[in-house]
């Protein structure tokens, strides 16, 4: 009963944030399941509630003396990610060989903490502009403002390696043209951004599916080059257009089939402008969010919108470590997390191996 009723309250989750769109201010935002990552369902022992919140395990390791470190990404029972979580709100429970169930480890006495992921993931996210003529003659100025708010609102400070954007535009050319290379510099991006004049492109046209096609293979370029120095890699893709596909050099099947077979750690957001989108394609390529501003003067403030939904994607992602009590001899170890935030609850079990562990913690 206690399921049927939260999946009764999703359902009417999902029809509240469909009926409240409106086509000045239509936003969508991905309703997808999250997975449990490389972890599992804690074990029943414990009597937990079902999970409100997700955490997604994406890497662990150990470290000695006995540090053990989690890479996870949060989010709730609709696919949104939660930031701003500390490690007050995580409570780890250990069960060894000897343990009928599991023992609460206290956070302070293991000296837990969310630690700077650097080391272990990578966030790339690639701002990818219209600048086909329509856009040029109409709503340049706009679209800059607007693009250099976002580049300022994403990108941390100070500046980190494990952070970077890059900026690509397109026309109806079969080119997906490098504006700035990826860069952890918002400066460097911004004074990109003001170089765009109304002469950059000679071609009128508008290859969008090719965009997204490109632009969705330059993600899985990246991340898997971020996999090969074992790093965890993922990407956002952040497209605007003010019109449709006028190139038909690829089809519209083609562009979905990109973004729906993608990497899961890559995130497609889109910004449309103006009454000659495509809203159904755009929400469709936009599968984590996807917004439209009725005309220019709106550009800054729906560009926002997805800045904010970028900031929380990258900041959802948490390196949790803690000295263990296990030692050497007592081998394989189950290992639950349980995170409180507010009246939500969620918690995920996997295991390590204290092989060789000491006293003592870094």
């Amino acid at each position: 009963m206690k399921t049927f009723k939260k999946l009764l309250a999703s359902l009417f989750a999902i029809l509240l944030i469909t009926a409240c769109g409106n086509s000045d201010d239509d936003v969508n935002f991905d309703l997808n399941q999250s997975e449990l990552g490389k972890g599992e369902e804690p074990d029943s022992c414990l009597g937990f509630e079902d999970n409100d919140l997700l955490l997604s395990i994406q890497e662990e390791f150990t470290t000695l003396p006995s540090k053990v470190s989690v890479l996870f990404k949060v989010t709730d029972n609709l696919g949104n990610p939660v930031s701003g979580l500390t490690a007050s709100q995580f409570t780890i429970y250990e069960q060894g060989r000897n343990d009928d169930c599991f023992n609460t480890i206290s956070p302070s006495e293991s000296f837990a903490r969310i630690s700077p992921n650097s080391q272990v993931f990578n966030n790339n996210t690639l701002l990818v502009l219209d600048l086909s003529n329509s856009v040029l003659q109409s709503s340049l100025e706009e679209l800059k403002v607007a693009s250099t708010s976002f580049v300022n609102n994403v990108m941390p400070t100070p500046e980190t390696d494990s952070f970077k954007m890059a900026i690509y535009w397109f026309d109806g050319e079969d080119v997906l043209h490098l504006l700035n290379p990826l860069t952890s510099s918002a400066e460097e991006l911004t004074a990109s951004i003001a170089a765009i004049d109304e002469n950059i492109s000679n071609d009128p046209s508008t290859d969008l599916y090719g965009a997204v096609i490109k632009s969705t293979n330059i993600a899985e370029e990246l991340i898997q080059e971020t996999n090969e120095q074992s790093i965890i890699g993922a990407a956002s893709v952040v497209l605007f257009t003010d019109g449709t596909d006028q190139a038909s050099r690829f089809t519209e099947q083609s562009a979905l089939n990109a973004v729906n077979n993608a990497n899961p750690n890559i995130s497609f957001f889109t910004i449309g402008l103006g009454a000659e989108i495509d809203t159904q394609v755009l929400t469709e390529i936009g599968k984590t969010a996807s917004v439209v501003a009725a005309n220019a003067a709106e550009l800054e403030a729906t560009f926002n919108q997805i800045s904010a939904r970028v900031s929380e994607q990258a900041n959802s992602f948490y390196l949790f470590e803690y000295c263990t009590p296990k030692r050497d001899g007592s081998g394989e170890n189950n290992l639950v997390i349980q995170l409180t935030n507010g009246a939500l609850q969620g918690a995920v079990q996997t295991k390590f191996n204290a092989t060789g562990f000491t006293g003592g913690c870094e």
